[in-house]
């Protein structure tokens, strides 16, 4: 494929003029076997390039480690595009936000107490030296240079909102030129960060939603020649538990990208398609108030989270259109949904009961241990000890990261929630040496701002009546295993108190997309035939979960949802129509 150059006047390409017309599309949020059909449909958007990031934390989930199979065959997604005909520019990160967990950052680099993120720390940097060593031995034949889709790799990610070390910037950059990017580099930033976050010698781009003449203007002010690029079109956003789902009207969005078309610039649709937050994956905001995301990551966009055309891609075309040209093919149509069916769930099996067989051994030191030093990165711990005294008792915890239910001899008297600022709880002993557990849910690292160093677990000291608690066992709860407990027939007289797998069966004629609903369930995960779909949670906004068509199969089918507290059914419906929840007025 052609290479791309920078010029004083814009983009050239096979040294023609060239705009990119690009649109998000993350392969770690798609279904790998629905690849195709998305980027497909990207180029009958009329988009001529496709962007991605990159998960540090998933293609490494432990130091030393680099994986590139199933949904992280990374080479396979650019080969299906670079077939499409689309170019492709590549987020590596390291640090990529996206509302994912920890922002792309592997949690084991927390394990260092005082490691600092995205710096010049020379722990971080020789961490990040190994990942980019790993990726680009994997996806460096697919460089344009080589003959491959990808024609720009960004540098960092909006660094400017976090710090201005040009030098770490410029250490970055000579990483990647090491390890064999010779295309061209660029970084991205909103408009008050791009003096900080850019770097000599690197494209600055611009990431905004609206006040486009404002946000080119400032891009110019800061790089006086050379092509005008939004990054980050913003024509979408994220949804968070508690919140309501964000849109944007068609007609807005449209309108604005007309304006950017207009001024001559290129532009990255964020998102083209959104996809999905599968299993554990979700990010968090914490400003004051942590906040973590939902599952769904549907973002309002053009192609919604089923591979849908919804209002914006029609618009969106037409204006394409006037700029640039469209394939004259028929627009994708929906496709086939699930009728619905409802399936009982018939077994279980209750968490605290199970817990030799759900998480590795115990560790036991005066004080609980962290996620991060249990060498875990997703899920849960499981925190116990004893209580000293019987009768009234105040527990307190320093930090709690994040949501923690709290059981004295096997029975819930509590929770703990970080997004409320709760540190303490009242409950009553039953004895002296009673069983104090602490189940404790990591629910998103946040990726986004200097909380990102965001550790999980019990955090610093834990009384009780004012006695600092000093003999703890923790064990690392990851669930990623819904196999692992034993289930046995729910017997409906007698509900697992608690924590409980449940655990039941739908057949289903023909494969297709479509959505399950947890009505009358409160909180916890969802798999479909060992898929992990994701987390629910009764507070909404969403109230369904995608189901992938590729995750079924014709005839018997397996759900299993973990329910963290309680519920007022036995079932779940599988639906041909989401439910994400009640927008803004």
């Amino acid at each position: 494929m052609p290479r791309l150059e920078i010029a004083a006047d814009g983009f050239r390409l096979d040294d023609r003029p060239f705009r990119i017309i690009s649109g998000g599309l993350h392969y770690f949020r798609v279904h790998p076997e629905q690849w195709a059909d998305r980027l497909h449909k990207a180029r009958l958007l009329g988009l001529n390039t496709v962007e991605t990031y990159v998960p540090w934390n998933l293609h490494a989930p432990r130091r030393g480690e680099f994986r590139v199979d199933g949904g992280l065959d990374l080479p396979r997604f650019l080969d299906i595009a670079a077939a499409e005909g689309l170019h492709v520019l590549l987020r590596p990160g390291p640090y990529i936000c996206a509302e994912w967990e920890g922002g792309g950052l592997p949690s084991w680099l927390l394990a260092d107490e005082d490691i600092e993120l995205r710096s010049r720390d020379p722990r971080y940097l020789k961490a990040v030296d190994d990942y980019l060593e790993s990726l680009l031995a994997a996806v460096g034949p697919h460089l344009s240079s080589r003959g491959g889709p990808v024609i720009a790799v960004q540098l960092e990610n909006e660094y400017g909102a976090y710090g201005d070390d040009s030098g770490y910037l410029a250490d970055l950059a000579g990483l990647l030129h090491r390890h064999g990017v010779d295309v061209p580099l660029f970084t991205c930033d909103q408009p008050s960060d791009l003096k900080r976050g850019g770097l000599d010698g690197v494209l600055r781009t611009v990431n905004f939603g609206s006040r486009v003449d404002a946000g080119l203007a400032e891009l110019r002010a800061q790089q006086p020649e050379g092509p005008l690029m939004c990054s980050e079109f913003w024509i979408g956003w994220f949804d968070r538990w508690g919140g309501t789902h964000v849109t944007r009207s068609a007609e807005d969005a449209a309108a604005d990208l007309d304006r950017l078309l207009a001024a001559g610039a290129s532009v990255n649709l964020y998102m083209f398609h959104g996809g999905t937050n599968f299993g554990l994956t979700n990010g968090a905001n914490d400003k004051g108030t942590y906040r973590p995301t939902v599952t769904s990551y549907d973002y309002d966009a053009p192609l919604d989270e089923a591979g849908d055309p919804g209002p914006k891609y029609t618009a969106f075309r037409e204006v394409i259109a006037r700029y640039a040209p469209v394939p004259d093919e028929p627009l994708p149509a929906p496709v086939p949904k699930l009728t619905e069916a409802v399936a009982e769930l018939t077994s279980c099996a209750g968490l605290l009961d199970q817990i030799e067989l759900l998480g590795g051994p115990a560790v036991h030191a005066g004080q609980p241990v962290t996620m991060e030093q249990l060498g875990q990165s997703f899920g849960f711990v499981l925190y116990e000890t004893t209580l000293p005294d019987a009768g009234r008792t105040v527990l307190r915890v320093e930090e709690v990261r994040d949501r923690a239910q709290v059981f004295v001899d096997g029975q819930p008297v509590g929770v703990l929630d970080r997004e409320n600022h709760e540190h303490a709880l009242t409950f009553l002993a039953p004895r002296p040496g009673a069983h104090l557990a602490v189940l404790v849910e990591n629910q998103g690292r946040v990726n986004y701002g200097r909380a990102m160093h965001d550790r999980k677990g019990l955090l610093g000291a834990v009384t009780a009546n004012g006695l600092v608690l000093v003999d703890w066992y923790s064990r690392s709860l990851p669930m990623d295993d819904p196999d692992a407990p034993s289930y046995t027939a729910l017997d409906t007289s007698a509900p697992p108190v608690g924590p409980a797998f449940h655990r039941g069966h739908v057949d289903v004629a023909r494969p297709a997309d479509g959505f399950i609903a947890l009505d009358g369930w409160t909180k916890g995960l969802v798999w479909i035939n060992g898929f992990a779909l994701g987390r629910y949670w009764s507070r909404g906004p969403q109230t369904t979960l995608y189901v992938p068509a590729p995750v079924l199969r014709a005839g018997r089918n397996e759900i299993t949802v973990l329910e963290l507290h309680g519920s007022t059914t036995r079932a779940v419906e599988l639906r041909g129509t989401p439910d994400l929840g009640p927008v803004e007025d």
